[in-house]
């Protein structure tokens, strides 16, 4: 990883995570650390139950670099994550989950995909040919036909939205942050599809993922399907009937035309 100069900022999103939460900021400060790298550590307490939020305060005092944020009450992944993007500093941003069932590691490679492929957007992938999963079946069929939806619907470039690793450059949300209205379900396909749509390059990496829910479909009900599949009509109608982001972005631009920013 040392082969980028910038600095990195990585938000994990947390809710109900206190078991082992201190042992998994650790691990992730002692990836980026041996990396010799410039980093930071945000970690969002997502109205947490639990002690998730005492808990990486804790990790916040016992090693540099990590921020622990409060969110009072559950607002969903989403929003945990542009309240977290609000605290960083970093030329690149890193979304990670915090259960580490994709361990931080990998991301020496991804990074290096990024590079090599001058992308501006990296997304992880359960369905990239190199990725090594160990993932409940119900689920990757699930992501599968989910993975086919987006391609009619946005003719996205990806496989696999929802993965929960990401890396971005910092302009990138910088610019399409402002116009993502999801707070939950379909958080991440708003945000790609909108990074899409301005030109910016999105690709996919391979992973390695050790799903290690008990859980029949992890953290997924029923409830939630119904609610990722409105959510995502809801961004189509914005995108492609509404033309709703189309004018936000359009005020946005001029708007900073106005100011003299560029």
């Amino acid at each position: 990883m040392r082969l980028f100069k910038d600095k990195i900022s990585i938000i994990m999103p947390a809710y109900n995570e206190g078991a082992h939460i201190y042992q998994n900021l650790k691990e992730t400060h002692k990836v980026f650390k041996k990396a010799k790298i410039r980093f930071e550590i945000i970690l969002v307490n997502d109205g947490s139950s639990d002690n998730t939020y005492s808990e990486s305060r804790r990790a916040a005092a016992d090693f540099p670099n990590i921020i622990s944020i409060n969110i009072a009450s559950n607002g969903g992944k989403g929003n945990a994550l542009k309240e977290g993007f609000n605290y960083t500093t970093g030329d690149f941003i890193v979304f990670l989950d915090a259960d580490l069932d994709l361990h931080p590691e990998q991301l020496h490679y991804i990074l290096r995909i990024m590079r090599d492929e001058q992308a501006e957007v990296v997304t992880g992938s359960k369905h990239h040919p190199d990725t090594k999963l160990n993932y409940p079946a119900s689920r990757k069929i699930l992501s599968k036909a989910y993975a086919l939806i987006l391609k009619i619907l946005f003719n996205l470039p990806l496989k696999d939205t929802q993965t929960g690793l990401k890396i971005f450059k910092r302009e990138v949300l910088e610019r399409v942050f402002p116009v993502v209205l999801c707070k939950r379900y379909a958080f991440d396909v708003e945000l790609l599809a909108n990074a899409h749509r301005l030109g910016y390059k999105v690709i996919e990496a391979p992973v390695v993922l050790n799903f290690r829910r008990v859980m029949k479909w992890g953290r997924i009900g029923i409830k939630d399907i119904y609610h990722l599949g409105m959510d995502t009509m809801a961004i189509f109608y914005r995108m492609y009937i509404l033309r709703y982001y189309d004018r936000v972005l359009e005020r946005s631009e001029e708007s900073k035309d106005c100011m003299g920013i560029k």
